[in-house]
């Protein structure tokens, strides 16, 4: 009797058992797929790596009469930083890699300062002296920082998955990651990024002198003269802090300085008279778009011009009218350039031509790129025919890029603006194009936008033997309310160390490659463009015999 429900409870069990089975199913579901394991772990490897950086990752290493600290840092682009607090920056493009060198320098040493002084012989091997700080510096860096990333992660790991395999695998992928960091800034490191520094500095004082945005509008002379103050410490500064041994600007060189699209901004006379002086400036190229609207009753925003005291090559922009263009060739000092005529300037021989469009009242219908390669055309034409009466032009000037581009081939260089952004170009046969930003910030339109348009001018610097650009400093000011500033040396192709020799400068229409040198040369000509694709149209202007 007793196995009826013996027999029932059986069946009961067996039922509560198949009803559980799918019970582990559901445990392994609930279990992180192996992609979110694999993401958890590297964020875990990736903070602690930069924590252990952040806290014990830094070296302080003296570097020739300085005391600095040297760290690495996170960055998705690499290079370089030295700062000089509270002076400034120098940033260098000196590798590729996810991690940048930071060196700050503390202080100078007194005693090491000292000894300089009374041991003047002393300085002619300190290059060597910094080099080898520098050496050993980045080497107890590398240790340090071996040791600082696998702690870091170690123990964050240690923390996070209480697992002493998981956190010695989160170590040794830390130690991975900064090896293979080392390895792709050592593959991608560019000796020759201190040649063409960057400088980022700030005025401290500014702020208080200049107040907010607001302040800015009933007390806008105070910060024209604070914008002129701020570039005139920058550039002295870029001046004293950066050593550029593969090009130095002896006394004779012809400096250029290159504005464009100042679109009635009265701050950029200022700006410009500092560069003026901080520069020692022989001549101003102004490539168009000094007005807005081009009216008679703007003409008086030209009357600064005046008294920059140096000559002001000029060429009308889409903004500037016929009005503007004879307002300025009645003042002593304004040279402006149109239909190709040339004129010469400072030692060098200018050529340029008028935006053939006028935009801002739609009285002449604009023709698009089309009007504007005409009148490239009609300019790469003039620059043919002083060439071919014995005169060539050293620099062509253009408002619009179009029609810049069309005298390639026929000038070493030309320069433009209209885009409101700076740039260099080198043109298929051989001339380049320099593009200046806006010297106005972009006018009015600078309070349009989120952050202000940036005010950029530019320092060229030629030969005045060969006549031939040599180097140029970008110059970069934050736009309306703000006070950092930028320089930053370029040089050109044929002034690089261990650039083409002159010699092998290519001859048009030659077929060895050679270029004979221009009738009554008696020196080698230079190369304008190693890099150009095609054969170079124009002949380099012949230097001296006493040119090196």
């Amino acid at each position: 009797m007793a196995r009826a429900p013996l027999a029932a409870l059986s069946t009961m069990l067996n039922r509560t058992s198949h009803r559980t089975r799918p019970l582990p199913a559901l445990e392994l579901a609930a279990r992180p797929r192996p992609w979110l394991r694999a993401l958890g772990l590297t964020a875990v490897v990736l903070a602690g790596a930069w924590l252990g950086l952040l806290i014990v990752g830094n070296v302080r290493a003296p570097v020739g009469p300085m005391d600095t600290t040297m760290a690495l840092r996170p960055s998705l682009q690499g290079g370089t930083k030295i700062n000089v607090s509270p002076l400034g920056a120098l940033t260098l493009d000196s590798h590729v890699a996810p991690v940048r060198l930071d060196v700050n320098v503390d202080q100078l040493d007194p005693l090491r300062s000292q000894a300089l002084v009374d041991h003047p012989e002393r300085i002619s091997g300190l290059q060597q002296e910094v080099a080898r700080d520098v050496e050993h510096g980045t080497l107890d860096l590398a240790v340090r920082s071996c040791v600082a990333v696998v702690a870091g992660a170690t123990a964050l790991g240690l923390a996070v998955y209480r697992r002493p395999r998981r956190a010695l695998a989160a170590g040794g992928l830390a130690l991975t990651l900064l090896a293979a960091s080392g390895a792709s800034a050592y593959a991608t490191w560019n000796p020759e990024s201190v040649l063409e520094p960057r400088f980022s500095g700030l005025l401290s004082s500014a702020p208080s002198v200049v107040g907010n945005a607001r302040s800015i509008v009933t007390e806008f002379d105070v910060y024209q003269k604070e914008l002129a103050r701020l570039v005139t410490n920058v550039t002295k500064l870029y001046d004293v802090t950066s050593t550029l041994p593969a090009y130095r600007p002896d006394p004779s060189t012809i400096r250029v300085l290159h504005v464009s699209d100042i679109h009635l901004n009265p701050a950029a006379w200022k700006i410009i008279g500092s560069l003026v002086k901080q520069y020692q400036v022989d001549v101003i190229v102004d490539s168009g778009d000094t007005m807005d609207h081009g009216t008679a009753a703007e003409n008086g925003f030209l009357d600064p011009v005046r008294d920059l005291g140096v000559p002001y090559v000029w060429v009308r922009g889409n903004h500037d009218s016929r009005t503007t263009q004879h307002y300025l060739e009645r003042m002593r000092n304004v040279r402006v350039l149109d239909d190709g005529r040339a004129r010469t300037v400072a030692g060098l021989r200018f050529a340029g031509i008028g935006d053939p469009q006028f935009t801002p009242d739609r009285s002449a219908a604009p023709g698009g790129e089309a009007s504007e390669r005409l009148a490239g055309d009609r300019l790469a034409s003039a620059l043919r025919d002083q060439r071919t009466a014995g005169s060539p032009v050293d620099v062509a000037v253009a408002h619009e890029p179009t029609a810049a581009r069309e005298t390639d081939g026929e000038v070493p260089l030309v320069l433009c603006g209209h885009l409101h952004h700076e740039g260099t170009e080198l043109l298929p046969y051989g001339t380049r194009l320099r593009r200046e930003g806006s010297t106005g910030g972009s006018g009015l339109r600078a309070v349009e936008r989120q952050y202000p348009a940036p005010i950029e001018a530019s320092i060229l610097y030629f030969d005045r033997d060969s006549r031939r650009l040599q180097a140029w400093d970008a110059i970069k000011l934050g736009g309306l309310g703000l006070t950092t500033a930028e320089v930053s040396r370029h040089l050109a192709d044929e002034n690089r160390p261990g650039g083409p020799d002159a010699s092998h400068s290519p001859s048009p229409g030659s077929t060895d490659g050679s270029r004979s040198p221009s009738p009554g040369s008696t020196g080698a000509s230079r190369s304008l463009s190693p890099r150009s694709t095609g054969p170079s149209r124009f002949p380099a202007p012949a230097a001296s015999a006493t040119s090196p």
